[in-house]
């Protein structure tokens, strides 16, 4: 320690003059260093180099931003020009496909004449509709002025003579004065022979018309190519081509490359359109879609230049004048001038404010010394008023948002700082949304504050209306998909459940289609209403599209009776009456039910799963049904029993000469007098000899009819065949019959109706009074003033009327003195329990009684015992029909049991000749 003393007080060596002469040196060097002429251009010499730095990165990082904005939009250029084209040609495919149906429903020079009758052909301007034999002659064209023509070696025409699919084909352009792009389908027999071609011809500049300038700019590129590579229609800027052969590129990617025609160097997408052998194409021009980057790169590094040479400017005079400070003062005062006058013209808020320090340094206060006149209109105080005013006054704990904390940190550690936020305004005033940003300055901060009210309320528009339904307002598909991932994720993790009900209305097409589609949005609204009050505050009811909606039941225990109450609720809101136009309606709903993790452990899985079991609840109308895994097999049974039932109508109507290939046959059920046992009539009742699933009842496709719409043809096919078959019995010289026909609610709402059973009996050549049309009561109750103008045509013609299963439906007495009917039929669910059911006789009773008061005949279905046809009989019913008699049999039993009636001695107790008599044992 001594040692160390000793030499801390000891006086250092002297040192050398090398020494001396060296630290001399050193700080001469450095004194010169800090001399303002040295150290501002050095300093400034770094400004310049990070300033180039920073321009470079920028631009760098711009024009990455510009390639993939050009990309993106090429992207989304490619999606909208697919969606465009692919709802042209379904719609082109879908006039092939009618007119492959009108040449086997019409025969080939008829086709096109009855579709413009129906308002099917589009517009002639446009499409070009033909048809071509198999010789390869145009036989009628749409406009007509084709007609004649000789196709026989066009390509279309070769192709599908010598392919037997029923693929479409796209010819490549052709012509010169009228280029045209020919679709086509192959007709075929009904042998399936080769019959002619349905085409129709479109010029090739529809399928670029939707070419957008704003979009595409001048050189961008819009086209069709085939798969063979070869254009059907290319569009660069005003310029419409056809006929190149473009290179491929991969589907659904985006390459930059030189482009044929023109060679222009574009960002180019391709993607195969689903269904045809074509190819979409696009391009946006790289030199147009990086003009705007190019422009502005050049005034960044005009900008930069002109930055260094002011920087270089400035040093300069900095070094040459050293900066009196006459010259700062007016400097400042120019300064402030400018400031001034910028910030009266901004439409931001300007607070130039002055910091208060406190103790430790931070700020206790601010003070405003300078404003604009925005602040004025933004605080509602004038500059005056403002200019000394501290800020803990001016914004209140209530309107500061934590402003004076942002002030005071940029304050203390001079770092920028900005925010959002909502500012509450007393009443009457609405609250306003405000961005802020706050600026340090020398001895204090400069706040910039800017009204974004109107901004706020967009952007919650825009994220509303993408997550909602236009018409409802509810939550649509995806915002439902999102809900429902995170309802499967919370369910994961707690171990609990979800459940999910599909809902499809039942009964709503028929009152969109019946009221209109504005009836029908006024419905959707406020069954969509309904639905929301029923469930928890946590429950999503998310409306899927058209009639159909989902329920979002979260956090279940997953027992699936717990739910049970909530869906019996939402089905009965669902069934409650509605007034839309004036007029009181009423639809139910189908509901089918999943939980997970039970019934599927993804969002597509349990969304399939309730999609099958709502099919399942169909069946039976206004009910809810839990998923089980067999209903997947049900649907696709559905399915298939679907496309079987339309083949079988088909060869039922192209092949009417060859009744042994129809599958469908009609079996009669006789009608019988309770009083004299006189068969007066027959009912005809379809049924389905399927060839692999034998005789199908028609409780399995008669809903399948209704839903598809097949069963308006299915339903003409019936009343023609029935006719015919009267009309055979006539022929053969048996006693004539009234042939009943029953009529679905689809068919009698269809317009075509009168005009189909008129043809009927035309064609058949059946007396009108021999045709019985049966309409069930709740299908005439739909729309009565339309169903009883529709009836009194019917009746008009000669045809009688009568109401099936009546008693079952909601019509009232006014409504049934108006109907022009002739028979009332008491349904079989009444007649079923009639020996022993005191409510079903009373029902029967009161049914008789009606219709003798209103001059009706009275008949009985379903009559299988000798104490139900006592009952009638007694009862004074006039009719009847059933197992007690007959089963519905083949028309030749019926042609059996007429030829028996009709021998002479077999009359009836009146003795009438011809007399149709019941066995007596059945009615003695």
């Amino acid at each position: 320690m001594d040692t160390l003393i000793r030499q801390a007080n000891a006086s250092p060596a002297p040192a050398t003059p090398p020494q001396r002469a060296r630290r001399r040196n050193l700080a001469r060097l450095l004194g010169r260093g800090l001399e303002t002429h040295i150290a501002l251009p050095l300093f400034a010499l770094l400004l310049v180099l990070a300033l180039w730095l920073a321009t470079f990165h920028v631009i760098r990082t711009e024009e990455r931003a510009v390639r993939e904005a050009a990309r993106e939009a090429t992207r989304e250029l490619v999606d909208t020009y697919e969606a465009q084209l692919a709802r042209s040609l379904s719609a082109i495919d879908q006039t092939l496909r009618v007119v492959q149906y009108a040449v086997a429903m019409n025969g080939a020079d008829a086709a096109l004449g009855t579709m413009s009758a129906k308002g099917l052909l589009p517009p002639g301007l446009v499409f070009r509709v033909a048809i071509t034999n198999d010789a390869g002659r145009i036989v009628a064209s749409n406009p007509p002025e084709h007609a004649g023509t000789d196709a026989s070696r066009d390509s279309w025409f070769t192709f599908h003579r010598d392919h037997r699919g029923n693929a479409p084909y796209v010819s490549q352009a052709v012509g010169q004065h009228e280029p045209h792009v020919v679709f086509s389908r192959r007709i075929n027999h009904a042998n399936g022979r080769f019959a002619g071609v349905a085409t129709v011809a479109v010029d090739p500049a529809f399928f670029t018309s939707s070419y957008e300038y704003s979009r595409q700019g001048q050189r961008g590129m819009l086209g069709m190519a085939g798969s063979d590579g070869v254009v059907r229609a290319l569009r660069i800027g005003d310029t419409v081509s056809w006929g190149q052969r473009m290179a491929s590129d991969e589907p659904d990617t985006i390459v930059l490359a030189a482009s044929a025609p023109d060679g222009e160097l574009r960002y180019r997408s391709m993607r195969p359109l689903s269904g045809f052998p074509l190819v979409t194409m696009v391009g946006l021009s790289e030199s147009e879609q990086m003009a705007p980057f190019r422009q502005q790169r050049r005034t960044w590094l005009l900008a930069a230049s002109g930055i260094t040479a002011l920087l270089a400017v400035v040093v300069l005079l900095v070094s040459v004048w050293s900066w009196q400070l006459a010259k700062s003062r007016r400097r400042e005062r120019l300064a402030q001038e400018t400031y001034a006058a910028a910030s009266e013209a901004s439409l931001d808020a300007f607070f130039v404010l002055r910091t208060v320090p406190g103790l430790g340094g931070k700020a206790a206060d601010f003070v405003i010394e300078t404003t604009n006149s925005r602040a004025e209109e933004l605080t509602g105080l004038t500059k005056h008023r403002m200019q000394g005013l501290s800020m803990t006054r001016l914004l209140p704990a209530h309107l500061g948002g934590g402003i004076f904390e942002d002030l005071s940190a940029v304050a203390t550690d001079g770092t920028a700082r900005e925010a959002e936020w909502l500012a509450q305004q007393p009443p009457p005033r609405p609250d306003r949304w405000l961005h802020r940003q706050m600026v340090p300055v020398e001895g204090g901060v400069v706040a910039i504050v800017r009204d974004i009210t109107e901004r706020k309320l967009t952007e919650q528009r825009i994220r509303h209306l993408a997550h909602h339904d236009d018409l409802t307002g509810l939550p649509n598909r995806s915002l439902l998909r999102d809900r429902l991932g995170q309802a499967i994720r919370d369910a994961q993790r707690k171990g609990g459940s979800v459940g999910l009900a599909f809902i499809d209305l039942d009964g709503f097409k028929l009152i969109n289609d019946g009221l209109g589609h504005n009836a029908g949005d006024e419905l959707l609204k406020v069954v969509g209403a309904r639905m929301g009050r029923c469930l928890r505050r946590n429950d999503t009811l998310a409306r899927f599209g058209g009639d159909e909606f989902v329920i979002l039941l979260p956090d279940l225990s997953g027992d699936p009776m717990a739910i049970t109450p909530l869906l019996e609720k939402v089905r009965q809101a669902v069934t409650e009456p509605v007034e839309v136009e004036g007029q009181e309606v009423q639809v139910s709903c189908s509901m089918g039910v999943v939980l997970y993790p039970r019934d599927g452990v993804d969002a597509n899985t349990l969304m399939m799963n309730a999609d099958a079991a709502m099919y399942r609840a169909k069946e039976n109308k206004d009910s809810f049904q839990f998923y089980a895994s067999e209903m997947n097999a049900c649907v696709e049974e559905k399915l298939v029993l679907l496309e079987g039932l339309r083949s079988a109508l088909d060869a039922c109507i192209i092949h009417r000469d060859r009744p042994q290939d129809c599958q469908f046959q009609l079996l009669y059920q006789p009608k019988v007098d309770l009083r004299t046992g006189v068969i007066f009539g027959v009912e005809a009742l379809i049924r389905w000899n399927h060839p692999e699933h034998g005789l199908i009842s028609p409780l399995r496709f008669i809903g399948l009819a209704e839903e598809s719409g097949l069963i308006v043809p299915l339903g003409e096919w019936v009343v023609r065949t029935a006719c015919a078959q009267a009309m055979a019995w006539r022929a053969a010289g048996l006693p004539p019959l009234v042939v009943s026909v029953n009529v679905s609610a689809r068919q009698f709402e269809e317009k075509r109706l009168v005009e189909r059973i008129a043809g009927a009996l035309r064609d058949t050549g059946l007396p009108p009074e021999a045709l019985e049309v049966e309409v069930t009561e709740s299908s005439i109750m739909r729309d009565l003033a339309r169903a009883v103008e529709k009836m009194r045509e019917i009746e008009a013609m000669g045809v009688s009327l009568s109401i099936d299963d009546f008693g079952t439906g909601y019509s009232s007495l006014s409504a049934l003195k108006s109907f022009p009917i002739s028979r009332l039929k008491i349904d079989k669910s009444f007649v079923s329990d009639l020996a022993d059911n005191l409510d079903d006789q009373a029902i029967a009773m009161a049914v008789i009684s009606l219709g003798h008061k209103l001059n009706l005949r009275v008949i009985a279905e379903g009559v299988e015992t000798e104490q139900q046809r006592d009952f009638l009989r007694a009862n004074d019913c006039d009719e009847m029909q059933g197992y007690l008699f007959s089963r519905p049999v083949p028309a030749d039993h019926i042609t059996a049991m007429l030829a028996t009636a009709s021998d002479p001695g077999m009359l009836a107790p009146d003795g009438g000749a011809g007399a149709m008599l019941v066995p007596a044992a059945q009615l003695a």
